[in-house]
């Protein structure tokens, strides 16, 4: 845990006390704040009064005694309208704060060479975060990782010199820290995304871009510039002091870093300056993953790692669960669990990374089903249709593509199997990539993917890949 002892003696309201919000209590305390905790959910207070929090209704308190308001990340600051304890923060002139900006303040007053990289973008944030950790722990540093992924922020260990810490921060995150300040900042990219709380496209685009605020020359802005909002973002950035470095998928840059068709390429002055072939790495497969490397490799340099440490960490790399993640072998036949693929954006990254797929989707639908996958069609052997989705998808496929009702998830794991094995195609792959939420069937995309593996580890002549549990 990093004790807030940047609050000691300070009264400080926090109002949110999910996972993050609970880090923030027992950081104030044990930093020596006093606390008033408070949540519109009676079970939530009391597991947290249970637990030795100061829970006080914060509708009733008199916020001009308060030095700060801690706010959940979850609860809205700006739109559709503020939270109630953000206006009577705002009535009472104080400020309101996350529990990033915390933990930057407390890195600010011990003065500790930890260095920070921290990764923001509509898509691919988790993946990214989750390969930097592991290339600096492969490369034998001292790394944390945390923030909107696992563990929050400050239940990491203590900040100290040397330690590495490596932060997924979402926009909501980056809107309540205006002290952040990264050693190695990440945009990976910006399309329309939770508008519900931040009005605007212009508004969300500015909110990502404080990810490089407060960056001196010795930092490094690492930013993909494949759509319109990162490439402005880019523009203004290259007169910012910190080192700008451009990533690119599918064309070369004569400064920065691209891949084309899957090799990684880091140019200077259009010279050439190191290689790395992402070929056949299945963790970091697609153009998608290839984004996401890239920009590691961009941040991994900028903090010390060589070239070799991080191909090295890229070989060694096995993916994020239940995203585009290899878990299992029969002969020459993949299985690979992509249940976060919870809509049709997300499941046309993983159809366009694969051929002779045997394709395992449905659930609850989103708006557009999957007419938008049209262009992936051809890459599909069979479709495999569960839950409330089956009849709406297999009407979208009719003439276009095989299609057969299962129903449940683990008929449809053993139907594809069977067809995959016997068919014998060129690399044959059972896909699940739902394009669906997964409400109907189970409580969450996590126990979707889960019950994938537990069907896929029961069939014959299954290899399931190290590490993956059922």
């Amino acid at each position: 845990m990093i004790p807030a002892r940047t609050f000691a003696d300070k009264a400080v309201a926090v109002f949110g006390l999910g996972g993050s919000g609970r880090a923030v209590v027992r950081s104030l305390l044990a930093g020596g704040a006093r606390v008033s905790a408070w949540d519109d959910g009676e079970a939530i207070r009391s597991a947290v009064e249970i637990e030795g929090a100061p829970v006080i209704d914060l509708a009733a308190e008199d916020f001009t005694r308060f030095h700060a308001l801690v706010l959940s990340p979850g609860v809205p600051l700006t739109h559709p309208e503020p939270h109630w304890t953000v206006r009577k923060a705002q009535a009472a002139g104080v400020e309101v704060i996350g529990d990033i900006e915390i933990f930057f303040r407390e890195r600010a007053a011990l003065g500790t060479r930890s260095p920070v990289v921290a990764i923001t973008g509509t898509n691919g944030k988790s993946t990214t975060t989750a390969l930097c950790g592991h290339l600096l722990k492969e490369a034998g540093r001292d790394v944390q990782v945390g923030g909107n992924i696992g563990t929050a922020v400050l239940d990491l260990a203590p900040l100290a010199d040397g330690r590495h810490y490596v932060l997924e921060l979402s926009s909501y995150q980056i809107d309540l820290a205006p002290s952040l300040h990264a050693s190695a900042a990440i945009l990976l990219n910006i399309t329309p995304d939770h508008l519900d709380r931040h009005g605007t496209m212009a508004h969300y685009a500015e909110v990502k871009a404080r990810i490089f605020a407060n960056q001196t020359a010795d930092d490094a802005a690492v930013i993909c510039v494949d759509d319109e909002h990162t490439s402005a973002i880019a523009e203004r950035l290259s007169r910012a002091p910190a080192t700008l470095r451009r990533v690119t998928i599918g064309r070369p840059i004569e400064d920065g870093i691209s891949v084309v068709d899957g090799v990684l390429a880091e140019r200077v002055a259009a010279r050439t300056v190191a290689e790395i072939n992402l070929n056949g790495l299945n963790s970091l497969r697609g153009s998608h993953n290839w984004e996401n490397a890239a920009a590691a490799y961009g941040a991994m340099r900028a903090v010390g790692l060589t070239t070799e440490e991080i191909a090295a960490g890229f070989a060694s790399f096995a993916g994020l669960a239940h995203r585009m993640q290899e878990i299992a072998r029969i002969g020459d036949v993949r299985f690979v669990n992509d249940s976060k693929g919870t809509n049709a954006d997300a499941t046309a990254k993983a159809l366009a990374s694969f051929h002779d797929i045997y394709w395992i989707a449905g659930g609850r639908a989103k708006s557009g089903g999957i007419t938008s996958l049209r262009p992936y069609f051809s890459r599909i052997v069979r479709a495999y249709l569960i839950g409330e989705a089956a009849e709406e998808f297999a009407a979208t496929l009719a003439g276009k593509v095989d299609a057969v009702i299962c129903g449940t998830l683990d008929r449809a794991v053993a139907s594809a199997a069977r067809d995959a094995v016997a068919e014998r195609r060129h690399e044959p792959v059972v896909l699940l990539s739902p394009a669906c939420a997964s409400f109907d069937q189970f409580r969450n995309f996590e126990l979707r993917g889960d019950a994938f593996c537990a069907a896929v580890r029961a069939l014959d002549g299954v290899v399931m890949a190290k590490g993956v549990a059922a």
